[in-house]
């Protein structure tokens, strides 16, 4: 899955009134994923984090230099 296929649902808002309360409730919900689901969530942050949808479609470029030896 691609970060451009996901969509936000701004339908679905929920007002805690403590970080404690927000955060017991984000790790109810994420230990009821599958880990499958938990590893795509894991790699579309990644995605939006470093701002491109394939890994392997940038690399390091390799630079290589010859060298004379005497």
């Amino acid at each position: 899955m691609s970060i451009k296929d996901v969509k936000l649902d701004r339908s679905v808002v929920k007002v805690f009134s403590s970080f404690k309360e927000a955060e017991a409730e984000e790790r109810k919900y994420w230990h009821s994923r599958t880990i499958a689901e938990r590893l795509n969530a894991m790699e579309l942050m990644r995605q939006s984090a470093y701002g491109y949808d394939d890994p392997n479609t940038r690399r390091l470029q390799r630079v290589l230099k010859i060298i004379e030896q005497e």
